[in-house]
C-alpha cells in the first residue's frame, strides 16, 4: 500500500509540480488606476495583461479611430482624393467639444481635415470628412458600424464619428485593441504618417497632439486620446522596440497624465518580462495543404503578418507548435482565408491557438476536375 501511495504521490507531482513552477515564473501584470485595460502582442494577438476588456464603456474621442479607418480606405478606393478641397457645412462648424476651428462655407483639402482629427482630435473635422465620404454623418455612422462587424468588434456601437456621448455609443477595451490593430494593419503608411506628429497648426491655431507618450518614449509612435466626463480620460498606445509591436488600451483613468503614466507601466511590463519569438515572417509557408476541386492542388498555408508571440523571459526554447488544418478544403480558397489553427504549447501546456490563412488563391477547376474530386471524397 505505501509503494502504490508513493506512485501516485510521484505521478501527482510530474503532472502538477511543472504547473506550478511555471505558474510562479509568470510575470505579474501591474494594476492600474483605470476602469478597464487591455496589452496585446501585436504580432499575434496575444492577451499579455487585461482587466475587465469586455466591459462596455464609452470611447469618447477613441471613436476617431474608426472614422480614420474609413476614411483611409475611401482614399485607397478613391472615393475622395487626399488634396480635395471639402465644403464645411453648417453642422461640421457647429459640432461641440474639441475642434479644428474650420469656418462654415470655406474649403479645407482632406489631408488638413486628417491631420485636425487625428492630431487636434478635432469633432469638426470628423463631420466634415464623414458627410464628404457618405453623405451625411447618419449615413457614415451606419458605415461605421458595418466595419465593426466586418473587423469583429461584437461588443461595439457607434451613433457619430466623432465619439459624442450617447447612450448607443459604446464599446469595450478588446474592441479598441482590434480596431487599433486593424487601423496600424491595413494601412501602415498612413498611420506613420499621421499618428506621429506632435503637433497641427490651421486657421493659425496650434495645437498639440494629446498623447503625451509621443514625448515621453521614442518607441510610442501613436495612436489615440479620449476624455469626456463619462468616458474619464482614455488612451489607446502602440510601441515599437526592435521587431516587436504592443498596444495597450487603458480606459477611465482620473486625468491626462494618469492615463499616459499607467499606460507606459502597462507597455514596459510586456517589453520587459517578455521575449519576442519570430515564429514565421509574413506570407512564409507553414505547409501545404491539400485543396479539392481547385486548378492547384495544395494551397500555401501561413500568417499574413510576421507571427511573433510573446512568451516570458527564458522560455522561448521551450515552445512547441502544430498546425491543425481544415479538412477537407474545398475550392475556391481566397487569399487571406482561415484555413487551420497553430496550436502553441509551452512545456507540453497549451500556450495559445491562432489562425492560419491561405497565402495564395486557389479557384475551383474545369468540371471534369471537379467531378473527379468528388468521387475521391466519398471514399476519402
Amino acid at each position: 500500500m505505501r509503494k502504490l501511495r508513493s506512485f501516485f504521490l510521484a505521478l501527482l507531482a510530474a503532472f502538477i509540480f511543472p504547473a506550478l513552477v511555471f505558474a510562479q515564473q509568470l510575470p505579474t501584470p501591474p494594476a492600474l488606476a483605470a476602469k478597464s485595460w487591455l496589452l496585446i502582442e501585436s504580432g499575434s494577438g496575444q492577451e499579455l495583461a487585461a482587466q475587465a476588456p469586455d466591459e462596455r464603456l464609452e470611447p469618447a474621442s477613441l471613436t476617431k479611430l474608426m472614422t480614420a479607418y474609413l476614411t483611409f480606405a475611401a482614399l485607397k478606393q478613391g472615393t475622395i482624393k487626399i488634396d480635395q478641397l471639402i465644403t464645411v457645412s453648417e453642422k461640421a462648424w457647429k459640432t461641440p467639444g474639441s475642434r479644428m476651428f474650420i469656418q462654415v462655407g470655406t474649403q479645407v483639402k482632406v489631408e488638413d481635415l486628417i491631420k485636425g482629427m487625428i492630431v487636434q482630435s478635432g469633432n469638426d473635422a470628423c463631420v466634415a470628412l464623414s458627410e464628404a465620404i457618405a453623405g451625411t454623418e447618419d449615413v457614415f455612422a451606419q458605415a461605421m458600424n458595418r466595419e465593426a462587424q466586418r473587423l469583429g468588434m461584437k461588443a461595439t456601437s457607434f451613433r457619430n464619428s466623432a465619439g459624442l456621448p450617447d447612450p448607443q455609443h459604446y464599446t469595450t477595451a478588446r474592441d479598441l485593441a482590434i480596431l487599433a490593430g486593424a487601423l496600424i494593419r491595413d494601412f501602415p503608411e498612413d498611420y506613420a504618417k499621421y499618428y506621429s506628429l506632435k503637433e497641427f497648426r490651421f486657421n493659425s491655431i496650434t495645437q498639440p497632439n494629446r498623447n503625451r507618450l509621443l514625448w515621453i518614449d521614442p518607441s510610442v509612435d501613436g495612436v489615440k486620446t479620449g476624455h469626456t466626463d463619462a468616458a474619464g480620460y482614455c488612451l489607446i498606445s502602440s510601441a515599437k522596440r526592435g521587431p516587436r509591436r504592443l498596444l495597450s488600451v487603458v480606459l477611465g483613468a482620473a486625468s491626462d497624465g494618469v492615463r499616459a503614466q499607467e499606460s507606459l507601466k502597462l507597455l514596459n511590463y510586456g517589453f520587459q518580462f517578455y521575449d519576442a519569438v519570430q515564429l514565421y515572417t509574413k506570407d512564409q509557408a507553414v505547409s501545404n495543404l491539400k485543396v479539392w476541386k481547385g486548378s492547384e492542388k495544395t494551397v500555401k498555408a501561413g500568417f499574413a503578418n510576421d507571427f511573433i508571440l510573446a512568451v516570458p523571459k527564458g522560455y522561448a526554447p521551450r515552445l512547441k507548435s502544430e498546425l491543425v488544418s481544415q479538412q477537407p478544403l474545398i475550392a475556391p480558397v481566397t487569399a487571406g482565408q482561415v484555413v487551420g489553427t497553430m496550436k502553441v504549447s509551452l512545456d507540453g501546456k497549451p500556450f495559445g491557438e491562432y489562425p492560419v490563412v491561405a497565402i495564395d488563391a486557389v479557384p475551383v477547376t474545369n468540371i471534369f476536375g471537379r467531378a473527379i474530386d468528388t468521387v475521391r471524397l466519398w471514399f476519402n
